[in-house]
This record gives C-alpha cells, structure tokens and sequence, in this order.
C-alpha cells in the first residue's frame, strides 16, 4: 500500500492499531475499530508489522475494510538469527521489537495529518508503546481472549515473585484474581517453562500493562462476571478496563463458498449438524486425525469437518504458514469418505465459519478454544466440545467446562492421545444426549445475554461510549 500521505489534519478522532500478527489477533481488533467508526465518529489506521509477504486471506480481509480505516505494511523483519523451532510467543514479540523504527516513520507521518488520540496494541505488542509516548499519544492495550488470561497477565509478576518452581508442580490449583481456581498445567503455553523465553516474553509484556491508559478486553459481564468484576476493581497503578465484547466477524469476508458446504447445510435437519474445525493456526498429528475420522464414524451424527493435513511435531503449524501444497483428505481413514456420504461433509483447509455457526442446521461445535471461535458459538448459541491445542486454550476450555458449562470435553488417554471410543461418546452425548441438553440451555441463555449486552443500552455498548468519551476529552483539552 502506498506510503500516507500528509494531508490536513482531519476533524474526527484519530486511532492507530497495531495488531500482532495472524488472523486470530486482526479480526477483533477491525471489529472493535467497526464499531469505534459507525458508533463514535473515529477514524482508524491500522499499521501491521510482518516478517513475510502476506497471505492472501489477509490481502481479501484487508481490502474489504470500510473507508474510514486504513492500513499500512511495514517492511518484514528478518528472523535469520532466530532458531526454527522459536514460540509463538517470541516470534510475535520479535516482530513488534524489530518494526519498532518504520512504526516511528509511519507514527509520525499520522500524528503530523490526524487528530491521533489513542495507539492501541494487542497483548504482545508493548515494546511500541515508547513509541506513542513519545509523541505524547495514550497507549492502550487491546486484549483479544478472555478476562481470565488478562486477570492473569496483570498478576502474572506478583506469581512469578512468590512461586519458585514451576507451577505445573503446584500441588494445589493457583488463585487467579476473580476466576475459577486452575491447575498450572492447564495456563497458556508459554509459561509452561519459566525458563523458555517465551515465558521471559510474557512477564515483560505483563509488567508494562500498567503503563497503559486503559485496556479493551474482548469479553462480557455474563459471560465471565468473576474476572471482570476483578479486573475493574480500582487498584493503584492498574489501568482501567473497558469490557466491550462479544466482538466477532459477522461475515466470511468476501470469499464465495467454493466448498458448497451451505448448501449442503441447507439440506439437513434443523441443528443435526456437528462442525468441526481447529482454528485457522490448529494441526492435529496424524494418530489422531486418524481417531477423529473413526470416532465421527461410529458416533453415526451428521459432520461437517474442516480438515487441514497432519502435522506430527507442533499443534499450530499453520499459524504462520499455510499448509503445503498436500491434499489433507489423502490422509483419511481408507474408504472413510465413501463411509459416511450423506451423513458427512468434508472440506479441505477452509470454510465460511460465521455462516456455518449461524445456520439453523448447526447444533454443534467441536473447536480447538480459540476465543474468536468460541465468542462466534456464543453470539450464536451453538454448544461446544472443547479440544484445546496451544496458547491460552487449555485456560478457555477449563472456563467452559467448569464455570459457564456450555462445553463437553473428551479425555485423553495417557499419551495425550483422544481415542475414537472416547470421540464418539462425547459427540453422542452433546448432540443427542442429556449432558448435551444442558448444554445447550446455558448457551441459549448466553446468546441471549450477548444480544443484551451489545444493545443501545447494554454493559458493552456503555463501556465502548465510556471509553469514546474519554478520548475525544483527550482531543479537546490537547
């Protein structure tokens, strides 16, 4: 895209984002942007820090963006002194740190043409804030998963100066502020090893949480009352939050259903249908697609499944790259596709998951804990089976197992392998019986809830105002 140009100083509000990279992390933040635009009058850029070319669902999710947002690529930054098997975590952080001069240039360039009130970064983005601070502009943090994992980074260096050992060997559960008490094993990825630099990463990121103005948090009152009340509770030197969520996609993008799959919908019973998929970053080893594959089998339930190709080593070896040229439905069970024609669909790589979630057909969701994926099955009421990969999703799915109980889980043997056997009685159970019924009740009410909340009058619509208020007094008093 072509370098900003200076212009005038435009009247309305100025904000520039700055998300981290991958879908997962952009999509909110556009969607928080939507609403800051045709709610309050802001203008928004977005600057997008790579270490790459693009992928092109990004390139058609960006050219759809409404004309009072714009965007800006800074150059790639070279990781050639990186080792391959880096965390997400740090390579994120990496990115942000290395972009730290062309943001400067383009940073500039906006605060000399625009009225630029706030600079908002996502969780791993807080080496930028020198940035705005530097030309006196308020950072914000956009925190786009739950309030459990934001209570957890705000306390996240009191833990780390009063537990010595890892805390997966904590023989008790660990206390986060407002939340259901949770094994260390079951925390986000990356502090899984205190010594890892991922984990290094995290507790610095953490520690500067509180230089910002305030954080948006991608959540709601009924859905996670607890943390949030925690979270909002007035202590010296935390920043305000500002709860505006269920912020999801509503659309696909302008990318036409090549997979058919909607029509298929359109031909099965209201809410008979299973959707499978693990996110646009998630991988499973081949075992277990294999036992997937069998389990959908013998649970004889309608399925419509995502389907991305194995990969034995890591669970999120698409977050960065799209899979190989491969054609994942070579690695099915023999004869698997001929089996279940007519009760199944399968759909290699991508589908349109906002229609699907929404369609009268869909009555449940098998999903790696995503916060997108799960705030899209909430706004949408459709129950869940919970398989968490990687990053923070064992934390999301002991949220919805245990505290909201709008999920199933299926357990794994000792091996961390999920058997067919086991696949089969948790589909079973969610789509036909009473564990599923339950289920189901508490994600209605929830939809529910959602609607409220992001009516003229609800808690999120009142945060997000709140929060527009407060920077347009910025602009005025400056």
């Amino acid at each position: 895209m072509a370098e900003t140009a200076i212009v005038p100083k435009s009247e309305n509000p100025h904000i520039v984002i700055l998300p981290s990279p991958g879908m997962g992390h952009l999509i909110p933040l556009v969607e928080f942007s939507k609403r800051l635009i045709s709610q309050h009058q802001f203008s928004v850029t977005l600057i997008l820090p790579t270490d790459g070319p693009i992928s092109n669902s990004q390139k058609i999710f960006l050219s759809s963006l409404p004309s009072c947002m714009d965007y800006h690529l800074l150059p790639p930054v070279n990781f050639d002194n990186l080792p391959l098997d880096v965390k997400i975590e740090t390579r994120i952080s990496f990115t942000v740190t290395r972009s730290l001069p062309s943001l400067r240039e383009v940073f500039k360039t906006l605060v000399e043409s625009k009225k630029v009130v706030a600079f908002v970064v996502d969780l791993f983005g807080t080496d930028a804030f020198n940035v705005a601070i530097d030309f006196n502009v308020s950072p914000y943090i956009f925190f786009p998963s739950t309030a459990m994992a934001l209570s957890l980074f705000l306390y996240l260096p009191k833990l780390d100066a009063t537990v010595s050992c890892e805390y997966r060997d904590l023989p008790d559960p660990i206390q986060i502020p407002g939340c259901i008490p949770i094994h260390g094993k079951d925390l986000l990825d990356p502090v899984q090893d205190r010594k890892n630099e991922a984990y290094k990463w995290l507790l610095h990121h953490s520690k500067r949480y509180r230089m910002a103005e305030g954080v948006v948090a991608n959540s709601f009152k009924e859905l996670e009352g607890g943390a949030i009340k925690a979270l909002q509770e007035e202590e010296p030197g935390k920043p305000p939050v500002y709860p505006v969520g269920p912020l999801i996609q509503m659309d696909s993008g302008s990318k036409v259903d090549g997979s058919g799959c909607l029509t298929w919908l359109d031909e099965q019973p209201l809410g008979s249908v299973l959707y499978i998929s693990y996110g646009s970053g998630g991988t499973l080893s081949h075992e277990q697609l294999i036992e997937v594959a069998s389990g959908l089998e013998m649970s004889e339930q309608r399925f419509l499944w995502v389907i991305r190709c194995p990969n034995d080593s890591v669970a999120n070896a698409t977050y960065f790259n799209v899979q190989d040229s491969a054609n994942p439905l070579e690695f099915l069970p023999k004869g698997f596709l001929e089996r279940t024609k007519g009760l199944g669909l399968v759909v290699p790589n991508w589908a349109p998951q906002a229609q699907i979630l929404s369609h009268g057909s869909t009555g449940g969701f098998l999903t790696h804990c995503g916060w997108n994926s799960t705030l899209e099955s909430v706004v949408h009421g459709v129950p869940l089976i919970a398989w968490p990969l990687y990053a923070e999703q064992k934390m999301n799915a002991v949220v919805l197992t245990e505290d909201i109980k709008v999920a199933l889980r299926p357990k794994a043997n000792e091996n961390g392998l999920v058997g067919r056997l086991e696949i089969a009685k948790v589909v079973k159970g969610l789509m036909e019986g009473e564990e599923g019924k339950g289920v189901r009740t508490r994600m209605r009410d929830l939809k529910d809830a959602a609607a409220r909340v992001l009516s003229q009058d609800g808690s999120s619509t009142k945060a997000l105002a709140e929060l527009a208020t407060k920077l347009k007094n910025k602009m005025l008093n400056n």
